[in-house]
């Protein structure tokens, strides 16, 4: 089982930031958290690093569903959503697999749940 969905995008890298939150919006996710991978590593590092954004999602209603039935599920919380530059300059955008990642918890409310929000992750990244 795959831990993430994914698809080449053909954009720049800044337009796929921007149409996924677009997309993160128009499924009930708002962005809590961004983080700029390339600015961190030069920063901490000073090391250059390729344009690699991780954007951290979440659906408050699915997110109170989650913390409801499992009060310790906020280790896998957001929902991460990455957008970075291939080797090849080719944009990719990358979503986790809820299902995947909550399929360590041994608590089947969470089933349901995730499988919703694994599909809104799957429309999010099939309509870049």
């Amino acid at each position: 089982m795959s831990y993430y969905f994914a698809r080449k995008v053909d954009c720049s890298f800044e337009e796929a930031v921007d149409r996924v939150t677009d997309l993160l919006a128009s499924e009930g996710f708002g962005v809590l958290t961004e983080i700029d991978i390339a600015e961190t590593m030069k920063k901490k590092l000073g090391v250059d690093f390729r344009p690699y954004r991780i954007l951290g999602a979440c659906n408050p209603d699915f997110a109170h569903k989650a913390l409801l039935a499992e009060d310790k599920i906020g280790t896998l919380l957001p929902c991460n959503v990455i957008i970075h530059e291939l080797s090849d300059g080719a944009i990719e955008v990358a979503a986790v697999d809820p299902a995947a990642s909550m399929s360590a918890v041994d608590n089947e409310a969470l089933g349901d749940i995730a499988e919703t929000v694994g599909a809104s992750m799957q429309r999010i990244v099939a309509s870049m």
